[in-house]
């Protein structure tokens, strides 16, 4: 544009002739932090043998990464609109990796717990500064269906990814593999945005920090994703646990209530009292309580039941990754402007939650081929299909200064959704468990793969009902039409205000 040419309004600027080379570098960089997520599952019994990590301590290898990363999502999110999207993913990623290097070099168990919880911490940064530079660089309604139908089938088949890579690295390298693996993903996203990644300054959120509103929103989602930590340690009727819950939902009411009174608030309640955002939110949310839990159960049936290595129970994972890649790119993606969301995240759902009402029939003798194969397929489908909407309607309308923290929302329901279910279904599983033994008059704690399976397919059970409930109501709470007309994040206009948006 010449020095004499008149600006263009911010509304008609024209798309960044790089976004397509961009998403591929932002794709990348939300594959490592999804990754991280359980490709340190399979490698942790050999952690454990080599920096000499007590049983009562392992799980703090995988909580110190959640607490970090679930209680600082938020702040993350504003701090991505308050600095720059384009210099807050940058720091994460360098961050990230470095947190990640520290791990692999760990010489005890100190040292791996605080990398993996400075993991968590540029992870917070990280994931909603990804999502959000995505939401304002894709604005037109069917480039925007196919970019965030790449990212949600990356988001959705990461975490099986993750398995699979963590068991080959463990077996034919080492565990320190599966933390050195996020510098080369991280040395290949910098090096990919600096060139390009662009962001328009004008799309910032300037307004100073809310204090208040950091210190009461990562408390309150610390105490809640460590009261269903300790609930699976201690049992659900400890004082610690009872007290952590109750502890979490007072710091949390303060949150909201000091949102709706501070001038400029961590968390603008116009972004999720927006029904088909608050909506996308707790149904995505609900579905990953029920998903994480199967992995987790997944793994022990396979390695433990089935005698699976660490290599052979990734592989397994595979046909609900294509599942997944399928449901996001192949349905989510096409039919995204089309039909109105619901009618993808409803249905998505349900076909997800009728993959694992498949796995409760699951046996000591079960076969892959005829069970467990076409479960994890739908599942994967089902789950892939629900992701892509859900991602694009956690940043739809919202004022570009709000996108990082619209971003951070839908990581956040992820991460605590993800939290809650391992530790949630564990404890059902366990208890189911015992129950058993006890009715088979064995003593408590007696291994014996009956009873194993026996609580997991309750647990599933549960799974199943968590996922139709998150089916139904996105089907109440999501009312948003096609997309195509549909004003989006970046694009210059604000959903949010009480002007009606055009809808099919």
């Amino acid at each position: 544009m010449s020095a004499s040419a008149p600006a263009a309004p911010a509304d008609q600027a024209q798309p960044d002739p790089r976004r397509w080379k961009a998403l591929i570098f932002i794709a990348i960089a939300q594959l490592m932090v999804v990754l991280d997520a359980t490709v340190v599952n399979i490698a942790l019994p050999h952690a454990q043998a080599d920096l000499h990590i007590s049983d009562a301590n392992r799980q703090w290898v995988i909580t110190a990464y959640s607490l970090a990363f679930g209680g600082l999502l938020l702040f993350g999110g504003r701090v991505a609109d308050l600095w720059g999207r384009k210099k807050a993913f940058i720091v994460g990623l360098i961050g990230f990796a470095l947190a990640s290097a520290i791990g692999g070099a760990s010489v005890n168990s100190g040292m791996l717990l605080g990398a993996r919880a400075l993991q968590g911490v540029f992870g917070a940064l990280l994931a909603p500064a990804a999502l959000s530079l995505l939401a304002v660089t894709f604005t037109e309604a069917k480039e925007r269906a196919t970019a965030f139908g790449i990212f949600g089938a990356i988001a959705g088949a990461g975490g099986a990814v993750g398995l699979l890579l963590g068991g080959a690295l463990t077996e034919y390298a080492n565990w320190r593999w599966a933390l050195y693996v996020n510098i080369v993903f991280a040395i290949v996203a910098v090096a990919g945005s600096m060139v390009f990644v662009h962001e328009r300054e004008d799309e910032r959120n300037r307004n100073r920090l809310d204090i208040p509103g950091v210190l009461l929103a990562t408390s309150g989602l610390v105490a809640l994703v460590y009261g269903f930590t300790k609930a699976e340690e201690s049992g659900w009727g400890s004082g610690i646990t009872i007290g952590l819950f109750v502890a979490s939902a007072l710091l949390l009411a303060l949150f909201v209530l000091v949102e709706s009174r501070t001038k400029a608030p961590l968390l603008p309640l116009r972004v999720v009292m927006n029904r088909n955002r608050g909506g996308a939110y707790l149904g995505l949310g609900l579905a990953i309580i029920g998903m994480f839990g199967l992995f987790l159960f997944m793994t022990y049936y396979l390695q433990g039941i089935k005698q699976y290595s660490p290599v052979m129970t990734g592989v397994a994972f595979l046909p609900m990754v294509v599942g997944m890649i399928t449901g996001s790119t192949q349905i989510g993606a096409r039919l995204m402007n089309r039909v109105p969301a619901r009618w993808l995240m409803g249905p998505g759902l349900f076909v997800a939650s009728m993959g694992m009402l498949m796995l409760t029939q699951m046996h000591v003798d079960s076969n892959y081929w005829t069970l467990i194969l076409p479960a994890e397929f739908l599942l994967g489908i089902g789950m892939g299909t629900s992701f892509m909407p859900a991602m694009s309607l956690s940043t739809l309308g919202v004022q570009p200064q709000d996108a990082g923290v619209a971003s951070a929302m839908i990581n956040t329901s992820q991460q605590v959704g993800g939290s809650i279910g391992t530790a949630l279904l564990n404890t059902i599983a366990a208890s189911a468990t015992a129950s058993w033994l006890t009715a088979h008059h064995l003593p408590k704690g007696t291994p014996n793969p009956l009873a194993a399976v026996h609580g997991y397919d309750v647990a599933i059970w549960w799974a199943v009902g968590i996922m139709l409930a998150a089916s139904a109501l996105v089907f109440i709470l999501v009312n948003a039409g096609r997309p195509d007309q549909h004003v989006v994040a970046g694009s210059g206009a604000d959903q949010d205000a009480s002007v009606p948006v055009v809808m099919h």
